[in-house]
């Protein structure tokens, strides 16, 4: 397949690219913590969960940079439904039945009762992002969740201000329909 010229251009635009991508997962990786925090129980989780992101996200080092971002938190997401899934899944064989210990396990703890109302409404809202067109939610989570203002989130996406807009109206308008549609107020 390889003349010599072509060759010995490739090594080169892998090595720009590379060092790109490297600069990529040191600047993001910050970011994503905080993303991650916000969403597991403790550091340690978030610290697992960003490694794990990162790791995966080599695999699109060679798409384009543009890319890089939504990868990383749809990867992010996916990683966090997966490891829920995996802790459910575990604990299914731990299951008491509450008709025999019922007696001593009432409670009325309205913080735990908040925390799994949480819990599920974060799911809800998960699952709508996800469902969001790729564009439309990479500048959602830039505004919402890196806390980028609109003239920022144009200028590294490389579009208008207006364009910027136009995406969080519509995903705005995409998460009330979705979550409307699951009982949610908009």
């Amino acid at each position: 397949m390889g003349g010599s010229s072509a060759d010995g251009e490739q090594p080169g635009r892998q090595s720009g690219n590379a060092l790109r991508f490297d600069s990529f997962v040191r600047e993001q990786r910050q970011s994503l913590l905080v993303f991650l925090r916000r969403r597991v129980a403790s550091e340690e989780d978030a610290q697992d969960i960003a490694q794990e992101s990162l790791v995966r996200l080599i695999r699109y080092r060679e798409h384009a940079p543009e890319s890089w971002n939504s990868l990383l938190y749809r990867i992010a997401i996916n990683a966090l439904n997966d490891r829920a899934r995996r802790a459910q899944s575990q604990h299914q064989h731990d299951h008491i039945s509450l008709d025999e210990h019922a007696h001593g396990l009432v409670s009325n703890d309205q913080e735990h009762v908040q925390r799994i109302a949480n819990q599920q409404e974060l799911a809800r809202l998960q699952q709508a992002l996800l469902g969001l067109p790729s564009r439309c939610r990479e500048i959602y989570l830039l505004n919402r969740i890196e806390g980028m203002s609109y003239p920022e989130i144009a200028k590294h996406c490389g579009i208008s201000v207006k364009a910027v807009e136009k995406n969080i109206s519509r995903a705005l308008a995409l998460l009330r329909k979705k979550l409307g549609d699951k009982g949610q107020a908009a």
